[in-house]
């Protein structure tokens, strides 16, 4: 959020919080004080409370920022009136946009809807309902681990029955601009962390005309294996980032749109690559989150779909994007944001956008962990 922009909302929060502490105050003015019978230490304590909530309402904001979600929640069950406050959806609102850049990933369950982020103050001063602090703990990536559910047990089965009749070494495809566009390769990082990612060999399935991939060990206890598809050879590639330029990936076939059941294609892949579709557990992108040049995302979501809308593939296999940058320090765009670029929120299947760094592999992990329990890993 741009500093000004900032300011503008605070300004816009502090006015509504104000506006609320003064209703609150009066309809305490007008409650009967006939009541005798309450205790004097009771009395203190409503003194007490009334002292704090009559602190100046920029304080209470600067305050409630350096708190968690979990501890505003629970600021909300100490009275009537900060339950009211904390609830606030201008505050929520300003929440939200105040967190969005720093918040490293984004999936399928937690996108907010992109009116949610383009709705100017004035608009937001006329129709305040919408349930902003339900969106910010549904779209945290915090909350959203906080929340995480325990794993049925009906589920470490189906788990168990899949890892005895599916190959325990899953296989992604790779693709992507970020893979040829940045000054760090991800690849060539990925095969030389063995800190971090540890490559176990060269499987002996091949796939024609495409070859077996690379397997990595994650974490010591579960092989997976990444088959990477570039869209030229590395001189070529190599000359495009240099110049900036976009190479025209000779795997896409462009024709007339096509339905399928999960979604229309402008784009279909040619005979090798459909092979790979139709034979992997699930797929990376690998998105070029640099702000720094210009991208072609309306292009990067018809070929996102041409390689996952297989029409004799599985369907419902996980989509993990990472949305990734050379190195830190350079100037990046938030996943939400990315997910948005991407029209992610217009397939029908599960995915995850992952914030990552070619240059030292932060949240590469993290990503590669919700692709394979996605995939039925149990990891």
């Amino acid at each position: 959020m741009a500093v000004n922009e900032r300011g503008g909302w605070e300004s816009v929060v502090i006015e509504s919080l104000r506006s609320f502490r003064d209703r609150y105050l009066q309809s305490v003015r007008n409650v009967s004080r006939s009541d005798h019978l309450m205790k004097r230490s009771n009395d203190e304590a409503s003194a007490t409370e009334s002292h704090l909530e009559r602190l100046p309402i920029d304080l209470h904001l600067y305050i409630m920022s350096f708190l968690s979600p979990q501890d505003l929640c629970r600021l909300s069950c100490t009275s009537h009136y900060w339950n009211s406050t904390v609830h606030d959806p201008l505050l929520w609102r300003y929440f939200l946009l105040r967190d969005i850049p720093l918040w490293s990933s984004v999936n399928h369950n937690s996108l907010p809807d992109l009116e949610v982020l383009t709705k100017t103050s004035s608009e937001l001063l006329e129709n305040a309902n919408h349930d902003y602090m339900s969106q910010y703990l549904k779209s945290c990536p915090e909350c959203r681990r906080y929340g995480k559910p325990n794993r049925p047990v009906y589920g470490a089965v189906t788990s168990f029955l899949h890892s005895l009749v599916v190959n325990t070494e899953p296989r992604f495809a790779m693709f992507g601009p970020g893979l040829e566009q940045l000054d760090v390769s991800l690849l060539t990082k990925m095969m030389y962390s063995p800190e971090v990612l540890p490559v176990a060999g060269l499987p002996q399935r091949q796939i024609n005309g495409i070859g077996s991939g690379i397997s990595f060990m994650f974490k010591n206890q579960q092989k997976l294996n990444i088959i990477t598809l570039y869209s030229a050879v590395r001189k070529e590639r190599e000359r495009a980032r240099t110049e900036q330029n976009n190479i025209q990936n000779p795997a896409f076939l462009q024709g007339d749109e096509r339905a399928t059941e999960n979604c229309t294609r402008r784009y279909t892949v040619i005979p090798l690559v459909e092979n790979v579709c139709n034979v992997v557990d699930g797929f990376i992108y690998v998105a070029n989150a640099e702000s720094n040049r210009s991208h072609e995302r309306e292009n990067e979501f018809e070929q996102i779909q041409a390689m996952l809308c297989q029409p004799y593939a599985t369907s419902n296999r996980p989509l993990l994007v990472l949305s990734c940058i050379s190195r830190a320090g350079v100037n990046k765009i938030p996943s939400i944001y990315m997910a948005h670029q991407l029209h992610l929120n217009k397939l029908s299947f599960p995915w995850l956008v992952q914030d990552t760094e070619a240059e030292t592999l932060i949240g590469l992990l993290d990503g590669i962990e919700w692709l394979l329990r996605e995939s039925g890993m149990n990891v």
